[in-house]
């Protein structure tokens, strides 16, 4: 096996092989949409990040990245790269070793490059490359799911009202927005990320028109599902396509059936709008979130993310 820079020429033989296990990962998740191709690979030419390996003249597999960006996970101080769903692949006979081949010359790019936090996005069923970068000091944190539109099963949740709101009322929610947002920098999540003001989040309601369900009790929200044309993975792009921006719930008021609710309600308006698929993202390591979302949408993606020791790149700098 040969481990080379990703050129130009290795863009056919990569978009055949990321189609190729694309289709693999549809054969789990049945909910995931057909495509003809795979995303253009030509950025990853530009940015000189990423490699390819070879056996002879066929390619074994690709693995590039998108380039360095400062705050990685909008959290820390970290430079962060990241190879997204699309951006990686490998055939499946010896696929373990050919990631680990790449990884190793993938990885010194990166680091010469200044980035300490390295994360690749893998198809959560391709069970031999996770298990090699685990090998390598990965971790899992992001989770890409995804349903389609069959019906989900309404619990009487009785005693509580549901809604949908307006724009104009949309910044009601802002409460247990910022107490989702307290919520993922605590243990064991450890995410702060600055909150939204009103008027910022007004902007971005104005900008993407949401749609936002609530609960509420003795006419206070205690809990919200809100969602929007959007996603973090290619699939996104898909005109019949929503995406869940955010849910949280009081955990005085866990244990109803408001969030089942919720999503019950969502479900039949995107329906009724046309739309065929309903996906959501989340930290793997937020357990409110992976104990909950597992239950009503499939899992196509893991992301892996490893902190490399930045005394090593300012050897190599």
């Amino acid at each position: 096996m040969r481990v080379v820079d990703f050129a130009a020429v290795h863009i056919e033989q990569a978009a055949r092989i990321a189609k190729q296990n694309y289709d693999e990962e549809r054969g789990f998740v049945p909910a995931l949409p057909a495509i003809d191709k795979a995303p253009d690979l030509s950025p990853y030419v530009e940015n000189g990040l990423g490699v390819a390996a070879f056996e002879g003249d066929s390619m074994l597999g690709f693995l590039c990245s998108e380039s360095p960006f400062k705050n990685a996970f909008r959290s820390t101080d970290a430079v962060g790269v990241f190879s997204p769903m699309g951006a990686n692949g490998a055939i499946v006979k010896d696929r373990a070793n050919i990631y680990a081949r790449m990884y190793q010359a993938v990885g010194e790019k990166w680091a010469e490059a200044g980035a300490s936090s390295h994360a690749i996005c893998l198809y959560a069923h391709n069970k031999e490359a996770q298990e090699q970068f685990f090998r390598y000091g990965f971790g899992l944190r992001c989770v890409d799911a995804i349903r389609d539109m069959d019906d989900i099963a309404e619990p009487p949740c009785e005693g509580y009202d549901f809604a949908e709101l307006n724009r104009d009322e949309s910044s009601q929610v802002l409460p247990l927005i910022h107490k989702l947002d307290a919520h993922m920098a605590s243990s064991p999540v450890f995410i702060l990320r600055p909150s939204d003001t009103k008027e910022i989040f007004e902007e971005k309601v104005s900008c993407n028109h949401p749609i936002i369900f609530v609960t509420t009790r003795d006419n206070k929200i205690v809990a919200y599902l809100r969602a929007e044309r959007d996603g973090e993975t290619f699939i996104c792009n898909a005109v019949d396509y929503a995406h869940v921006m955010g849910a949280y719930c009081l955990p005085e008021h866990r244990g109803a059936g408001l969030h089942q609710k919720l999503l019950s309600l969502m479900v039949h308006k995107l329906k009724d709008q046309g739309y065929t698929r309903f996906g959501v993202d989340f930290e793997s390591i937020n357990p409110t979130a992976y104990a909950f979302w597992l239950k009503y949408f499939d899992a196509y993606t893991h992301s892996v993310v490893r902190r490399i020791d930045e005394h090593a790149i300012m050897e190599l700098a």
